[in-house]
């Protein structure tokens, strides 16, 4: 999700849902630790829970990574050993270090050293032609042994060379039936799966079959009200249902505190684009945040109206 899951989106889907627990997008341990960009840490209080995730592949670097991400107060380092993009792979980690478990397990062991909050991995069920029955246990052999007590697995394998980020996200097929027999394998990891996950009736059955977690990435991004507005109530049997409208309202005084600080507003409305997705009113609600946004002196006021052409386009439809 780099570039996607940027703290004004976060922001945004803890309006929605209380309980869950949001991911940023992937930080190179380099940039932070050699580039000195601590700015990439920065997430306001509401955000918690929120998990930093890093991209790494050095040990000490990691470590020096995960300490800065603590010192931060985020309430979890991850590890991505999922993203396949070329720009990732060039810098030698993401699903490329699915092919060494052990320099793996390495920046685990490290990364737990340097800070007191958990640190989890994210991977891929393996790359290229490994045999996922054989390298995925493999694999979660080797950093559970280094002490990680949580893993998220997408359920699908990455191919590293001649297929897109994009491709590597719909073409390889979906495994699930092989995440649930990791679960099997290691009855004290706690699982998530992640992969083609598009309802919350679908976050329901995985958790009723055993699994522990469920990550969803861009059907949370692409239509953030279905997945998270009711999330707390149907996932965590706690509070009430949230809704797109509140959420709006809830964006507003960040969005006055946002441009008062020098920033744009388009640089928030581009992650609240898909809020009314499949319903009166979207359309009309992601035409006037995307023609109108970037306009000089572009504020709250374009998002009230886009609002309001929301709802007049409900009591239409509502009235038909």
């Amino acid at each position: 999700m780099m570039d996607w899951t940027d703290r004004h989106c976060r922001y945004l889907h803890r309006l929605l849902s209380r309980e869950t627990l949001l991911y940023t997008e992937m930080v190179t341990a380099p940039a932070l630790v050699r580039g000195g960009a601590l700015h990439l840490l920065d997430h306001d209080p509401a955000e918690h829970p929120v998990a930093l995730q890093l991209g790494g592949s050095d040990p000490q670097e990691l470590a020096q990574a995960a300490r800065l991400g603590a010192a931060a107060g985020y309430d979890e380092i991850n590890l991505n050993c999922g993203c396949p993009s070329d720009r990732v792979q060039s810098g030698a980690f993401g699903a490329v270090l699915m092919q060494q478990p052990g320099l793996v397990a390495d920046c685990v062991d490290a990364m737990r050293a340097a800070c007191d909050v958990e640190v989890t991995v994210k991977c891929r069920i393996g790359v290229d032609d490994q045999n996922p029955e054989e390298i995925l246990p493999e694999f979660l052999s080797r950093i559970v042994a280094a002490g990680c007590t949580r893993v998220t697995i997408h359920a699908r394998k990455a191919w590293l060379q001649g297929l897109s980020p994009k491709e590597n996200r719909d073409i390889p097929p979906l495994d699930y039936d092989l995440v649930h027999r990791m679960k099997g394998l290691f009855p004290n990891l706690h699982i998530s799966v992640n992969g083609g996950i598009t309802s919350l009736d679908q976050v329901e059955a995985f958790l009723d079959a055993g699994l522990d977690g469920v990550m969803v990435g861009r059907s949370a991004y692409h239509a953030p009200a279905d997945i998270l507005a009711t999330a707390d109530r149907r996932i965590y049997g706690q509070g009430s249902d949230s809704s797109a409208e509140a959420a709006v309202q809830g964006m507003l005084p960040y969005i006055e505190a946002h441009l008062a600080d020098g920033g744009r507003l388009g640089q928030i409305t581009r992650h609240m684009l898909g809020l009314f997705a499949g319903r009166p009113g979207a359309r009309q609600w992601r035409r006037i945040l995307s023609e109108g946004a970037h306009k000089p002196g572009a504020g709250p006021e374009l998002v009230e109206t886009a609002l309001a052409e929301v709802a007049a386009a409900q009591d239409v439809a509502a009235a038909g």
